[in-house]
């Protein structure tokens, strides 16, 4: 097995597909001590349940029998709510590399320039690689170049926009991701493998040869919401829920789609009462969600834990500590675990000359017939109020 050490490793999504391609995790950084719980009660990986700022990366080394250089692949993904793209709805804008947790990618160049590795997989919100917002990039860049000219290495990265349903995760996720090799070659990232045939343009070469998108329904159609306790949605706008087909959000009820008018277009986040669609994949799962804040499942309830993790492709046997918000944080940080596979085996292959013809460890079975969607309810006469003439967001 090829080795690797994780940084910033939450509950583990990245480092499951690592695995399942053939690495083997060496060591694994995490301050949360939740996220370190589910480690290990998961794994027997070494962890290190500390700031990564204040670890000696020889240490980490030393622990492990491991020297500068020998290391395979460093991956991780740092904090993302410096460049997320809910900050930037909110104000336009957001602080970007003078948010305080936004120095986690200056930590993680430190780890790559003290520890050597062959590979480094950095993995963040498409935010950070926003046009003329993209300081977090251009700091990667500019070390990237600092560590070749002090340790006469030659790291050449490439990176790419990745959407994880577009590589058969039931889920939209939209996520950056920057892969580097130590010996000056680039990354070629696999090409997408699923499309989505209702709305993609059909003369596209092959479109219609390649397999469509896994739905919402294919991962969580046989799981009924157990081990969960009450998964009943409450706070003020539960009850308008119901009103509210599948795949839409609050936006049915703006003057610009079917429902009443009780909204501006666009007033409210995405997510504000987003339910998911059978035939569908998944909306992101949200780690810090507010009581309106969805995906909601299409019997407008809460997703359940099993459920979530179907959606994130994590290990169907996953036991993750802590309560329902805890576990939920941790779920929603975490990478698919299917596109980590996907694009270490891609690594595994180019770098490694090692070949897998197997099928896809967290690979998405799919469930066929896709029952028609769920009808809808009148939206109840206590929002009534609310119906007016809304200006839309500006």
């Amino acid at each position: 097995m090829f080795n690797t050490i994780s940084l910033f490793t939450g509950l583990g999504g990245l480092d499951y597909g690592f695995e399942a391609a053939g690495f083997k995790t060496r060591a694994a950084i995490e301050i949360d001590n939740r996220c370190c719980d589910t480690l290990r009660t998961n794994t027997k990986w070494t962890i290190f349940e500390e700031d990564a700022k204040y670890l000696h990366t020889s240490q980490v080394l030393d622990s492990i029998g491991y020297s500068k250089g020998d290391i395979d692949v460093l991956l991780g993904g740092s904090p993302c709510q410096p460049f997320s793209k809910s900050g930037y709805w909110v104000t336009g804008d957001t602080k970007r590399l003078k948010d305080p947790r936004a120095k986690t990618l200056s930590i993680f160049m430190k780890y790559i320039e003290d520890i050597l590795p062959c590979i480094f997989v950095i993995e963040n919100v498409h935010g950070i690689s926003y046009n003329e917002k993209k300081e977090g990039y251009l700091l990667i860049e500019k070390k990237i170049k600092s560590i070749n000219r002090k340790k006469g290495v030659n790291y050449q990265f490439s990176w790419a926009i990745l959407n994880a349903a577009n590589y058969g995760v039931p889920q939209t996720r939209v996520r950056f991701f920057l892969i580097a090799h130590r010996d000056g070659e680039k990354f070629a990232f696999p090409p997408r493998t699923h499309f989505d045939h209702k709305v993609e343009n059909k003369n596209e070469d092959n479109v219609n040869d390649k397999k469509s998108y896994v739905t919402a329904w294919d991962a969580i159609g046989d799981i009924k919401g157990k081990n969960d306790g009450d998964l009943t949605v409450k706070g003020k706008w539960a009850n308008l829920l119901p009103s509210i087909p599948e795949g839409k959000n609050y936006l049915w009820h703006t003057n610009r789609d079917g429902g009443l008018p009780l909204f501006g277009w666009r007033t409210r986040y995405w997510s504000f009462l987003l339910k998911l669609a059978k035939n569908r994949p998944s909306w992101t799962i949200q780690a810090q969600p507010g009581p309106a804040t969805g995906p909601f499942h299409w019997k407008n309830r809460l997703l359940s834990v099993d459920e979530m993790i179907a959606l994130q492709t994590l290990p169907k046997n996953l036991k993750i500590v802590g309560n329902r918000t805890e576990v939920q944080k941790q779920i929603g940080n975490a990478v698919p675990s299917l596109l980590a596979e996907i694009i270490a085996r891609k690594i595994a292959s180019q770098f490694f000359n090692k070949k897998n013809k197997n099928r896809l460890k967290f690979e998405v079975a799919l469930k066929r017939p896709i029952p028609l969607p769920e009808s809808i309810e009148p939206a109840k006469k206590k929002y009534h109020y609310l119906i007016g003439d809304h200006p839309d967001h500006p």
